[in-house]
């Protein structure tokens, strides 16, 4: 049986600067076979996410005046946003056909952080992308990242990465910008380390529309920061601040309060977001395990979130022991925050999907040699997917 979710989604990345929202219809649909789990506490639902053949059209954009604006300014000992009330699922599904996984009992071999601790971790490692350009075909956009190796890499999402790939590209006059702090403040330049071709080829032709569909489906990136911004200035630390991910199925359970955590920009307007732009955090709990077609925890989902909206794309959700355990991706429509539903590219997703691209993992990619990968990269793929970019930009341009 049918169970819907909203009817619409929303990358909120690529498009903060102009407030543009982008749509897919998807619904939720029980799934049979359950797994097997090691030692549990709670079992909880799964259900099935997909993307309809036809996008449905999207809906007028929120007006400004009307929306609740998220206190971006808010002092450091006040900045994390209060609690919201999350539903838990029952711990046994009603429908004996449907996919359960399991909480993981314990784990880690200690004790969790206070929130306070896991926020000011979560904002050393936070960064915005920012990225500008003097090609009237593109718009400037706004989006987040967070660094999970001390080496300099960053994970965001691919409708966000995508402007670093084509900024790589001297057709394109596009400037992008690691940005730390707040306010975020320029730090450091980056290049493309992975970004998934099979997302490339399907969302190309979306880089000049200013409401794409997606479902979030193959929606991540990696990049490599190269040095600093200003090159007369260095500002690149040995190491860099960094958030340890972990990949394991549902490792964020229905019920467990996690940290989102984002640059978001929709209701400040291009020019705060440039020059006054702050990072907002609120402590949440996930609403619901969802998948693309398989019987893995690839999405979760959160109700009421301040960061649900646009330049909050490729935010951390980080659990209580300050791993990172998701990215955000898109969000339903709604006026309000408190109306929308968040959705988060689970860690373990990103790592299945990864390794079935590419035949490495997350955890093996990390481990190999990132300036290496970086360069093979840019020879071996970039140019392509490059090109399929340039060909929808240049359409718009006639």
């Amino acid at each position: 049986m049918l169970s819907s979710l909203q009817p619409y989604l929303v990358y909120i990345g690529a498009l903060g600067l102009v407030g543009a929202g982008a749509y897919a219809f998807v619904s939720t649909l029980p799934l049979a076979e359950p797994q097997a789990r090691e030692e549990t506490a709670q079992t909880a639902t799964v259900n099935l996410t997909q993307a309809s053949p036809l996008p449905a059209p999207a809906p007028k954009a929120p007006e400004r005046e009307k929306a609740s604006p998220a206190p971006a300014t808010a002092p450091p000992e006040q900045d994390i946003a209060p609690a919201l009330p999350a539903s838990t699922p029952a711990g046994d599904s009603e429908d004996a056909g449907a996919s359960l996984v399991a909480r993981i009992r314990d784990p880690y071999p200690f004790p969790p952080l206070s929130f306070q601790a896991v926020n000011e971790l979560a904002r050393a490692a936070l960064v915005n992308i920012l990225c500008t350009s003097g090609n009237k075909a593109l718009r400037p956009i706004s989006g987040s990242g967070v660094i999970i190796d001390p080496r300099g890499i960053i994970i965001t999402n691919a409708h966000v990465a995508q402007y670093v790939l084509l900024s790589q590209s001297s057709e394109t006059r596009l400037s992008c910008a690691i940005r730390s702090g707040s306010p975020a403040r320029p730090l450091w330049s980056s290049e493309m380390l992975y970004i998934p071709p099979v997302w490339v080829r399907e969302h190309a032709a979306d880089i000049t529309e200013s409401d794409p569909t997606g479902t979030g489906e193959h929606d991540y990136a990696l990049l490599r920061i190269t040095g600093p911004w200003d090159p007369r200035a260095d500002s690149s630390p040995e190491s860099y601040p960094a958030l340890p991910t972990d990949i394991r199925e549902a490792i964020a359970f229905p019920g467990d309060p996690v940290l989102a955590i984002a640059y978001p920009s929709e209701f400040i307007g291009s020019t705060a977001a440039r020059f006054n732009l702050h990072p907002i955090s609120s402590i949440t709990a996930a609403e619901e395990l969802l998948t693309f077609r398989a019987h893995t925890a690839d999405l979760i989902s959160f109700k009421g979130a301040v960061e649900a909206q646009s330049g909050a794309s490729g935010g951390p959700i980080v659990n209580a022991w300050g791993y990172v355990v998701g990215i955000i991706t898109t969000t339903s429509e709604g006026e309000t925050t408190a109306e929308r539903e968040l959705h988060a590219l689970a860690l373990g997703y990103i790592d299945r999907d990864l390794a079935a691209q590419t035949g490495a993992g997350l955890e093996e990619t990390l481990r190999g040699d990132a300036a290496q990968s970086a360069a093979r990269f840019k020879t071996e793929q970039a140019p392509a997917l490059i090109g399929l970019l340039m060909e929808e930009i240049l359409k718009e341009s006639r």
